[in-house]
């Protein structure tokens, strides 16, 4: 029985320290529990009449659900202060990464020189998830590769003159010559001749022929080539990751005997019924404890 007594006036301490435990958590005059604090609180006055004033300024992400923020009454030095407005602005700040666009461009030279001439110095993008910027070329990175090769092939010609020939005889002519590394065949040979005395009184006839040669020279060209550059530089997106939010209170002189705290009885209600319950409790206990030791 002794140890029933103990824990029934432990559990009456109890009760009766929660109360002024719950109050100190309270700051409005309907036991508003403050779960969302303020970066920064400003008093003012406000007006001709300098009624004071007191700005609240939060700051939440936008996954917050800015409900939570305190709007209800307040005490403070002897005034109540009551929500006029509350006001919302999205923090804007600019998210930046370095970035890299690859151009490919078709060219019918390989020369970099002629390539860079035509290259911009400058690219202006915008990238598929919003970010936009100025990029500059980096000559670096300028290549060039070839799309393929074809062959080229083009007829060759060329004649020879053989003069003084005694006798108008194909064999007397070269089948091939060489012309510009080129080998060419014999297709044809035209005959002119001329007549001379031989100095006895006979006479001489010399030919003269004119061979003609053909062939063909054949060679590899490039169809075309393709030019890759990198343009590099910083590209930025606008974001908003903060809200901010103000609640203004305006403010009138509180009643008379109002408690600076303003902890409302609603508040601590529960607690004073729950330490009034334990305290009658305990005396009841008292009360049987000392009947049944009179009757012993």
């Amino acid at each position: 029985m002794k140890r029933i007594l103990t824990t029934l006036f432990a559990l009456t301490i109890i009760m009766a320290g929660s109360v002024p435990a719950l109050a100190a958590g309270e700051e409005t005059t309907t036991g508003q529990s403050v779960g969302i604090y303020p970066i920064s609180v400003e008093e003012y006055t406000y007006g001709e009449a300098e009624e004071p004033r007191i700005n609240k300024v939060y700051q939440l992400s936008l996954s917050d659900d800015p409900s939570g923020i305190p709007t209800e009454d307040f005490v403070r030095n002897g005034r109540r202060y009551y929500l006029l407005d509350m006001t919302r602005k999205n923090e804007v700040g600019v998210d930046t990464k370095p970035y890299i666009e690859t151009v490919t461009q078709a060219s019918n030279t390989d020369d970099m020189e002629t390539i860079l001439q035509k290259l911009s110095a400058e690219l202006e993008i915008t990238t598929e998830d919003g970010y936009t910027g100025t990029l500059q070329l980096d000559h670096t990175t300028v290549k060039v590769t070839v799309d393929g090769y074809a062959t080229k092939t083009q007829g060759l010609s060329a004649s020879r003159s053989y003069p003084n020939l005694s006798e108008a005889d194909v064999s007397l002519i070269p089948k091939s010559i060489e012309d510009n590394g080129k080998t060419l065949t014999l297709v044809d040979v035209q005959w002119d001749s001329t007549e001379q005395t031989d100095g006895v009184g006979g006479i001489v006839t010399h030919y003269t022929a004119t061979a003609s040669y053909t062939g063909t020279s054949s060679s590899r060209y490039a169809t075309g080539y393709t030019v890759t550059a990198d343009y590099s530089g910083e590209v930025a997106k606008p974001n908003c990751d903060v809200v901010t939010y103000t609640a203004i209170f305006g403010s009138t002189e509180a009643p008379e005997g109002t408690d600076k705290s303003s902890v409302s009885f609603s508040a601590v209600k529960v607690p004073l019924l729950a330490g009034g319950a334990a305290i009658a409790l305990t005396a009841g206990g008292v009360y049987v404890f000392q009947k049944i030791k009179k009757r012993r």
